[in-house]
């Protein structure tokens, strides 16, 4: 069996293949390997294709014992690190003995398990400093503050704000777990975006008050229906509004707005489209792309002061995705930010 008809053969495994046979010579391989390994490693010997020690141990154990082997094999296609199990298969070829190695990718495995890793040690790190807050203060009201009221009060109010702060950080944590949960199932109650932006606001009206905010709501004259659960919509539109208050900027105004089209790209079909503007400070470019990642912050110690947890644009971005929507971000420095949520409109159910 010649190259060709070898390459041919390795063409029906859907990893990348390669088979080295007589004279420890590649013989073959198909086009994923030779996407991967390069093209012209046909004929030569593994080693000069194969340059990582660990999977040349590998290959030359199998060769020597004919007992399987398996390895990892780490490579870039210039813009991510890529990383492949190989597994190298003794094999009975027309010129002896030979080795199968296949690269199976598992790139999204390692990034899945650093996710967790991330995810484990951020939330530690968000719980720990509130627990050290509340040891230290329970610490002094044991001793050297005790009997003192003016310190005990002043302490526990703080106590207090750490308490709330843990127990925002929860609270947010037991959101994204439903929301993930949820995520591949679609609602279809009819939720009025009107009646939800005019509770917001409502609901919202103090917070902007304590921060010298107007809180301005443009909405048009009848009601905007779209299939969805109310209560996850009305949690986009609090934490979107939230936000835009807490960081807009005394003595400026938030605007809310709601519209509609017929066509929108996005979603590719009607939509509506909820607007939440400020006039603050703006957002660097360079942060856009992460801010729903999750505990990513732009400004860490103003958002902890601020009472943020970290979760809430996270939260927006998978509630947005359960509703086949789309969250856009647009910002620069010193022209404020706007917060679009694209949210698809059933047409029949509006007219109705």
């Amino acid at each position: 069996m010649n190259a060709d008809n070898i390459s041919s053969l390795l063409s029906a495994i859907p990893l990348p293949s390669v088979l080295i046979g007589r004279g420890e010579r590649i013989l073959g391989a198909n086009d994923r390997a030779l996407q991967l390994l390069g093209q012209g490693i046909v004929g030569r010997h593994f080693i000069t294709a194969l340059r990582q020690p660990s999977i040349l141990d590998a290959i030359e154990a199998a060769l020597r014992d004919r007992q399987p082997r398996t390895t990892r094999y780490l490579s870039s296609d210039g813009t991510q690190d890529t990383t492949f199990d190989v597994t190298c298969s003794p094999v009975q070829t027309e010129a002896g003995h030979g080795v199968l190695v296949c690269f199976e990718d598992v790139t999204h495995l390692e990034q899945a398990g650093q996710m967790r890793r991330d995810f484990v040690a951020n939330v530690s790190h968000e719980l720990r400093s509130p627990l050290t807050a509340l040891l230290g203060f329970i610490e002094t009201l044991r001793g050297p503050a005790k009997g003192d009221a003016a310190a005990s009060e002043r302490f526990l109010g703080t106590m207090q704000d750490e308490a709330q702060r843990m127990e925002r950080l929860v609270r947010d944590l037991l959101s994204l777990s439903r929301v993930e949960g949820q995520e591949r199932v679609r609602p279809t109650d009819p939720v009025d975006l009107c009646r939800l932006i005019g509770t917001v606001r409502h609901a919202l009206a103090p917070l902007a008050a304590d921060h010298g905010v107007t809180l301005l709501a443009d909405l048009p004259e009848t009601p905007i229906v779209v299939p969805g659960d109310a209560d996850q919509l009305q949690q986009v539109i609090t934490n979107l509004t939230e936000n835009a208050v807490k960081y807009g900027g005394q003595g400026k105004t938030v605007h809310v707005s709601l519209t509609t089209t017929e066509q929108e790209p996005l979603v590719r079909g009607p939509a509506a489209v909820i607007s939440v503007r400020d006039e603050g400070a703006g957002i660097d470019p360079v942060h856009i792309p992460r801010l729903t990642e999750r505990f990513y912050r732009v400004d860490s110690h103003r958002s902890r002061a601020m009472g943020g947890t970290g979760l809430g644009l996270a939260i927006v971005k998978h509630i947005v995705g359960r509703h086949r929507g789309r969250l856009r971000i647009e910002s620069r420095p010193g022209e404020g930010s706007v917060f679009r949520v694209v949210l698809p409109r059933d047409s029949a159910q509006q007219a109705r």
